[in-house]
């Protein structure tokens, strides 16, 4: 009776080492595919307006956001204005001397971002002051 209870053991154990083994896979490959799913650029790109928003924001995540009123309308209206999230510290330092300038923003457009990387899916990682 006692060796057929030390089978089962050995055989409980190989199965939940087995099951572990399986589920740290699993884990592992669904981990990698968020991660991608979430960084994932839809669409690269520039826009050029006006800039006249920028500001460090968030209650957790410490994000810089901004907005800017693109060409081509004398008001401002919801449909004239791109809200974005700049990249990092470097950017947003460059852009708080652009303020109120015509500027051209070039940016990633990411299926889902991460909270810490911004509140919307457009990250700016670099911008430039257009002449005029």
């Amino acid at each position: 009776m006692s060796i057929q209870l030390e089978q089962a053991k050995v055989k409980g154990k190989k199965l939940l080492r087995s099951f572990m083994w399986i589920f740290l896979a699993g884990f592992l490959v669904f981990s990698v595919g968020y991660y991608v799913y979430r960084t994932y650029t839809i669409s690269e790109g520039t826009r050029t307006g006006t800039l006249f928003k920028i500001s460090k924001k968030g209650i957790v995540f410490k994000t810089f956001e901004g907005q800017i009123h693109l060409g081509g309308s004398a008001v401002m209206t919801q449909q004239s204005v791109w809200d974005f999230s700049a990249k990092n510290a470097a950017v947003y330092d460059q852009m708080q001397q652009y303020e109120g300038k015509l500027v051209k923003c070039h940016y990633r457009q990411l299926v889902d971002p991460f909270p810490w990387q911004g509140d919307t899916d457009y990250i700016v990682y670099a911008v430039e002051l257009v002449n005029q």
